[in-house]
Parts: structure tokens; C-alpha cells; sequence
């Protein structure tokens, strides 16, 4: 049966998503937009308040029975408000979509407003063929999948991201038997990615006035910091090298993220404390039980090395990673769909970012990774994405969908 997409309203309907507002904590004027959309496509339609101002919303195209059900989940919340004052002046880093050059820019195309619209364009382009499927088919655009999260006073909903939307819906009846999850792969399928682990290291020292820290350098908790990092990054080193941490040939990482110590306005005075913040990936073979294990390994020894700087130490995220197995019928139905639409098989991939995969497979679950091309993120105009790209990944959606659902 000959499914056609239709590139002027799938760019349409994205420029659309584009134009809306949705940094993390503020999606719910977008889930307002999906809604109305799903009702236009004649979709059942549940709106799931996550807390105020914030909220998931599933489209159900229901099938004719006997058939799987297929989800396709998208994040709603951006990266970035575009506010930034290194963003501030970048065209697409705004909620301002234009076209140029065949693609399409602007803030949250690529993560991953523009896999919500090739969501959307997949069913109404079934519609538009008469295809009927046995199966039902969801969109579940949800809120808070941004690596983020709540930490010392940075409190409220634009900081609690980490598949807050996803962990809700699975919670709250968005289930299916399996979900492809559109975020940007450049076309490759992912079978499984990392992990995180954030952990914040403390060191102590005495808070004492400028005139009278002759001769106590030694007590003032930012140098004693600059040994502990030493040290710290020595055993990085072994994590990233640690074979037990590599995935499908991928090595793990850890990120020195941020550290915080003193006062800016106040610097008349040695700080009491600074913090060294990391984030640790974890590959999904491994427990996050195991990872914190051995986490907690590396700060006793650390507390060994350095017993009179007061070293303290809190894991705040661990958000396991996810992986399926390459024989899944997912896994085959996209293979197959994205060699009927680009002419050859799809390549494999293992990716270091966190992904909503993490819940809903914890949730039974099988999810996949595929979407379509990040795009270089041009310096001069910013986020975009290639609209013949969008077409083809929207083509690939559809046709999946028919050989997992069950064409009636």
C-alpha cells in the first residue's frame, strides 16, 4: 500500500511545535497544542497532569483488535529557554522557526520537536492512505526528559527533568508493547546506551577572614580540592579503562561537570566547603546498585588519602541505561522500513546520552532508539534539522508501524 508523506504540513505542524515556548517546567501550552492536534486526527486523547503547568498527553489511533500495541514517545521540553546570554543572539536557539537551505532551525527541532512531528505526519499519512491497523497506535508527548535535576537551591519543575513525564506515564496507563523513541541517532538504531550517575565530593576548611589565613593555605577547603581532583582524576581514568564499563565496544565516560566554592562577593573570606560535581556513565549491563558500590569505593579511599579534609560525598541521580536485543521484531520492522525508504540497511549505534528508554523499559517495556539526523548545529543559526531527513524518518515511522501493528 503507498503511504505518502507530506513534507508541506509535516513542516508545517513542526515550525508549529517550534513556534510554542517548552523549556523544562513550562511544556504544558505545548501538551495544549498536541491535544488539539490529536483531536483534529480523530485520535482518543488522555491528558495526564503531571504537576501544574506540566503535563503528558497520549493520542490513541485505535485499531480493529489482535494486533500489538505500538507507542511513539517524544519529549516535549527543550534544552534550552533560548534565553541564554550565549543563545540570546543565535536565530535558532529561539522558538522562531524559518527555513533555510532545506532545513528546518529553530529552538528544540532536533531534541525533539521534529520526531513529535514525524509522529504526527506517520498516522495522519496512514489516514490518508485508508490503512487500517490491527493494533493500536500511541504518541505520548511528554514533559521532563532533560538530563537535569533538583540539587541544593536549585529547586522547582524547570530543574526536574530525568524522564519525570515518561515515569508518570507508564505509571498512569501509557502502556504499550513496545515504543520507538525518535531522538536524534543520525538514522542509526541504538541498541542500548549508558547510564548516569551524578555524585557530589565535599571537601572542608576553616572560614576565616584574609588578614589572618597566613600560613593556613593549607586548611582552605579550594586548594585542598585541587589534590582531591588530582586523585579524582586518576580514577577516572581506571572507570573509562575498566572493560566491565565498556558496552557493544563503547567505553564509558565521566564528566568533571562543576565545582562550586567560596563567595564572588565576599571573597575577603576562605570557604568552608567546596563541591566537585561528576557524572559518571554507566553502562546498562552494569547495576546501578554495583556502580554506587563502586563509586563509594573510590571516596573511602579518597577519605583514606586525605583524613583531615572533612571529604563527604552524595549521589544524587542514577538513572540506569537501556538496551534491546538486535532480534527484537522492533528492531527488525524498523531495519526493514528504513531500507524500503533509503535503499539500504540502517547502521548500528551505542550512545552515551540518556534517553526516556530508561523507564519504559523498566516499565516491560522494549524500547528503540531512531530518529533522524541532529544536524550540524550551525554556529551562525543554530539548531536545525534537514527536511528531507524529517520526510524519510516520518516515511519510516508509518511503514514500521503497519509491520508491527498488523495491517487490517
Amino acid at each position: 500500500m503507498d503511504v505518502r508523506i507530506d513534507r508541506k504540513r509535516l513542516v508545517e505542524w513542526a515550525s508549529r511545535a517550534i513556534a510554542v515556548p517548552s523549556f523544562t517546567g513550562s511544556e504544558q501550552e505545548l501538551a495544549t497544542v498536541m491535544a488539539e492536534t490529536f483531536r483534529e486526527m480523530g485520535l482518543g486523547v488522555q491528558w495526564q497532569q503531571v504537576e501544574q503547568g506540566r503535563a503528558n498527553v497520549l493520542g490513541i489511533r485505535e485499531g480493529t483488535g489482535g494486533g500489538p500495541t505500538l507507542m511513539f514517545n517524544g519529549h516535549m521540553d527543550t534544552s534550552y529557554s533560548g534565553q541564554e546570554p550565549w543563545l540570546a543572539h543565535v536565530p535558532g536557539f529561539q522558538p522562531e522557526p524559518f527555513v533555510k537551505d532545506g532545513r528546518l532551525y529553530g529552538l528544540g527541532v532536533s531534541n525533539m520537536k521534529g520526531a513529535l512531528a514525524c509522529y504526527v505526519e506517520a498516522l495522519r499519512a496512514l489516514d490518508d492512505a485508508g490503512v487500517r491497523l490491527r493494533g493500536d497506535v500511541m504518541i505520548a508527548a511528554v514533559c521532563g526528559e532533560i538530563e537535569k535535576t533538583q540539587h541544593g537551591d536549585a529547586q522547582g519543575p524547570q530543574y526536574r527533568g530525568y524522564a519525570a513525564g515518561s515515569r508518570y506515564l507508564v505509571s498512569h496507563g501509557g502502556v504499550a508493547d513496545m515504543c520507538i523513541l525518535g531522538e536524534p541517532t543520525e538514522g542509526k538504531v541504538v541498541l542500548g546506551h549508558f547510564g548516569s550517575l551524578w555524585l557530589r565530593l565535599s571537601t572542608q576548611g576553616n572560614f576565616i577572614h584574609t588578614a589572618f589565613t597566613e600560613g593556613k593555605r593549607g586548611r582552605n577547603s579550594i586548594l585542598r580540592m585541587r589534590e582531591v581532583l588530582d586523585a579524582v582524576l586518576e580514577w577516572i581514568a581506571t572507570w573509562e579503562d575498566d572493560p566491565e564499563n565498556a558496552y557493544r565496544g563503547a567505553k564509558a565516560i565521566v564528566n568533571v561537570g562543576a565545582i562550586n566554592g567560596g563567595f564572588g562577593w565576599r571573597v575577603s573570606r576562605t570557604p568552608h566547603r567546596t563541591d566537585l560535581f561528576l557524572d559518571v556513565r554507566v553502562p546498562p549491563t552494569k547495576p546501578m546498585a554495583e556502580a554506587r558500590r563502586q563509586v563509594m569505593e573510590m571516596v573511602r579511599r579518597l577519605r583514606g588519602r586525605f583524613p583531615e579534609y572533612g571529604i563527604e560525598a552524595e549521589i544524587y541521580v542514577t538513572a540506569p541505561g537501556a538496551e534491546i536485543e538486535e532480534d527484537h521484531p522492533l528492531v527488525q520492522a524498523i531495519d526493514a522500513s528504513h531500507e524500503d525508504v533509503f535503499g539500504s540497511a540502517p547502521e548500528r549505534d551505542v550512545t552515551r546520552w540518556f534517553s526516556d528508554a530508561s523507564a519504559l523499559t523498566r516499565y516491560g517495556i522494549p524500547t528503540l532508539n531512531y530518529g533522524t539526523s541532529t544536524g550540524l548545529l550551525d554556529e551562525e543559526y543554530g539548531e536545525n534539522l534537514e527536511i528531507d531527513g524529517l520526510v524519510k524518518t516520518a516515511h519510516v515511522y508509518a511503514l514500521s508501524a503497519m509491520r508491527l501493528c498488523g495491517a487490517s
